[in-house]
C-alpha cells in the first residue's frame, strides 16, 4: 500500500504516531529529497522514535522527474508498504506527490493520505481574519506581467487569500502590494513552528516598514485580507463590451494579460 506523509515544517515533535510507524514499517520511500528523509529518519532514530524493521531503500521522485520515474514504475512495488515523502508539509500542495496519487488512482493502488503539518492552514487559523472560505496561491510568479497579474487577482478576488513567498522576494512582494493597496490588510508569519517564528499583522505599509529592519531569512506565508473591487483598473470583460475593433481590443487585452495579440485576436473570433 502507498502512504502520502506530511512531514514537520520546522518543529520535529510535530510528526505524528502514524507517520513514525510508516517510516518505520516502509521498505521503500519515494522521496522529494532523499537527502532531506534520510536526515529526517536519523533524527528520529537518534532520539529512539522509530526503529526501522529493515533496510530501506530511497527513491528520488521531485517535481522535474516525477513523470519520468512514474512511466518506468511498475505496480508490483504497491504490494510492500511504500511511503512518499516530500521535504516539509503536505504532499501535493506546492510540493511534489499529485501525479503519484494519479498513478494509484489509475493502476487501482490502495493509498492514503495521513493528515499533518500545513503552513497556508497554520497561518489562516493565525491570521485572525474570521472568514471561512479562502482560496490558496501557493507560490506567485516570479517577475513580469505574469507575476502583476496574479497578484492583483489575488487581492481583488473577493476571498481570503493565502501565498508563499521566498525571503528574496518578501520585500519586493509587500512593496507592489503597498503600490497597489497601501492600506490593505496583511497577516505574516515566518519560519512557521521553527525556533525563530515571527508574525506580523497590519497594514501592508505598516509591515513594509516593519521588515524594514527584521532580519527576513526564512520561508514566509502571506494572508492577505479580502476586498471584492479593484477601483480604476480595467478587466478582459470590460475591454470585450467596449465597442472596439478586435484587433484594438487584442492588444488592450494583451497588455494586461501577458498573451500576444495574435493570440488574443484569435480567441476574441
Amino acid at each position: 500500500m502507498l502512504h502520502f506523509i506530511p512531514t514537520p515544517i520546522g518543529n520535529l515533535e510535530d510528526v505524528s504516531l502514524r507517520s513514525l510507524k510508516l517510516l518505520e514499517s516502509a521498505k521503500t520511500l519515494f522521496c522529494e529529497d532523499t537527502r532531506v528523509t534520510k536526515k529526517l529518519i536519523n533524527l528520529l532514530k537518534e532520539r529512539q522514535l522509530i526503529h526501522p524493521l529493515h533496510e530501506q531503500n530511497f527513491l528520488s521522485m521531485h517535481s522535474h522527474n516525477e513523470k519520468e520515474v512514474l512511466s518506468k514504475l511498475s505496480p508490483e512495488i504497491f504490494d510492500e508498504e511504500v511511503v512518499y515523502v516530500s521535504d516539509a508539509g503536505m504532499p501535493g500542495v506546492s510540493d511534489p506527490g499529485c501525479e503519484l496519487v494519479r498513478y494509484a488512482q489509475e493502476h487501482n493502488i490502495a493509498y492514503d493520505v495521513l493528515p499533518g503539518a500545513n503552513a497556508a492552514l497554520l497561518a489562516y487559523a493565525s491570521s485572525g481574519f474570521c472568514e471561512s472560505r479562502f482560496l490558496f496561491y501557493g507560490f506567485l510568479p516570479h517577475k513580469g506581467t505574469n507575476r502583476v497579474n496574479a497578484l492583483h487577482e489575488a487581492l481583488y478576488n473577493g476571498f481570503i487569500t493565502i501565498v508563499y513567498e521566498s525571503p528574496h522576494r518578501i520585500v519586493k512582494l509587500i512593496e507592489q502590494i503597498c503600490n497597489i493597496d497601501p492600506k490593505r490588510e496583511l497577516f505574516l508569519i515566518k519560519e512557521a513552528t521553527k525556533m525563530h517564528q515571527k508574525r506580523f499583522k497590519g497594514t501592508a505599509q505598516e509591515i513594509l516598514e516593519s521588515l524594514k529592519i527584521q532580519n527576513i531569512k526564512g520561508e514566509w506565508v502571506v494572508v492577505i485580507n479580502s476586498d471584492k473591487k479593484e477601483l480604476g483598473v480595467i478587466s478582459v470583460e470590460d475591454i470585450v463590451k467596449l465597442d472596439l475593433p478586435k484587433k484594438q481590443a487584442a492588444k488592450l487585452i494583451a497588455k494586461i494579460t501577458g498573451k500576444s495579440p495574435k493570440q488574443c485576436y484569435h480567441e476574441l473570433l
